[in-house]
């Protein structure tokens, strides 16, 4: 799909999901909502923010050790920079642009560090349904009554994405046990190709499977895995204090069952997630915790300038030490990729 066609139709796609979110909303209420926010649990929520990307960058620096030695400042600066280029620019750009910028600065190989990035998503994953599972089973206040049909469909995606996980973790385990399968496994489906395009694809393939020297090691997957759930805590614990600061009544352990909605709201690929996020989190709040809707809407909204507004400051300011800006980074990773495929 040429590219001017993808960000047409994302674009279209996030303007429909806005106009669904605001469709009942009376926006004077809401505006009012956001002007008597409480600014001390506001600044909480921002303090939650950066202490996810910390834990999130100890979590990093414990799967790299294989690969090298990553000092903490350098994780902490490539996560900060990786999600505030994710939210501007197109196909979750930052997911690439954090592992080139420590390969960059330290001379390992990005396609390695990439690698690990896919078993901090899938550990996410694994995060989430586990704090999710604990809340329908020691938490739950009786939600399956409120919206049968939606709590249904919860449960329902959360038992899917549990096995997409166990898939996905279990594919990751083979490869990383066995390189030499996923070597033939590409080199069966890179066949067709020209041979330089093909001894690319193959060498990526290589070093992919190289950066999954972690899953090798259950101890380290293991602490992987535990540094996740109080980085999933402190999400939780965001979405909470922003969401009593704009006056939703959410109980701190209903912040897990709206947290588990906002990573699907998140998926849906439209810029920055708008749409998606806002629109999972007023579900959330209107269906299972009885939140007026406008209080709903101004939550949702002040909850993504809390994690985006914050982010994008961070990041340019540390974009701009590196002597870097979105632009910049977007065109090196892109060279970058187009140097690994023609290798």
């Amino acid at each position: 799909m040429p590219s001017w066609l993808r960000s047409v139709l994302l674009t279209a796609l996030m303007l429909a999901l806005v106009g669904i979110f605001l469709r009942n909303a009376n926006l004077a209420e809401v505006w009012h909502v956001v002007r008597t926010a409480r600014p001390g649990l506001l600044g909480a929520g921002v303090v939650c923010l950066f202490g996810t990307y910390l834990l999130r960058a100890i979590r990093w620096r414990v799967m790299l050790v294989p690969l090298g030695v990553v000092p903490l400042s350098l994780a902490f600066r490539a996560t900060v920079i990786g999600f505030a280029a994710s939210f501007v620019l197109p196909a979750r750009a930052g997911e690439f642009i954090k592992p080139w910028l420590v390969a960059r600065r330290l001379q390992l190989d990005a396609a390695s560090l990439f690698a690990t990035v896919v078993i901090e998503r899938l550990l996410d994953l694994v995060a989430v349904l586990f704090l999710l599972g604990i809340f329908l089973l020691v938490f739950d206040p009786g939600l399956a009554s409120l919206d049968p049909a939606l709590f249904a469909a919860v449960r329902g995606g959360g038992l899917a994405a549990a096995a997409a996980a166990v898939v996905g973790m279990g594919a990751l385990l083979v490869g990383a046990a066995r390189p030499e399968l996923l070597t033939r496994l590409v080199t069966l489906a890179t066949a067709w190709l020209p041979a330089r395009p093909r001894d690319g694809v193959r060498g990526l393939a290589g070093a992919f499977a190289a950066g999954l020297s972690v899953v090798r090691d259950p101890v380290r997957l293991g602490l992987s895995l535990a540094w996740s759930l109080p980085l999933w805590l402190v999400i939780a614990a965001q979405i909470w204090v922003v969401s009593v600061a704009l006056g939703v009544a959410l109980p701190p352990a209903g912040a897990l069952l709206i947290m588990a909605l906002l990573v699907v709201g998140v998926a849906v690929p439209t810029p920055g997630a708008v749409g998606g996020f806002h629109e999972a989190y007023r579900i959330g709040a209107t269906a299972f915790f009885g939140a007026d809707n406008d209080h709903a809407v101004g939550a949702a909204i002040v909850l993504h300038a809390v994690g985006f507004v914050p982010t994008l400051i961070a990041g340019a300011w540390l974009m701009a030490r590196e002597g870097l800006s979105l632009t910049h980074l977007g065109a090196e990773v892109a060279r970058a990729k187009d140097e690994e495929a023609h290798r």
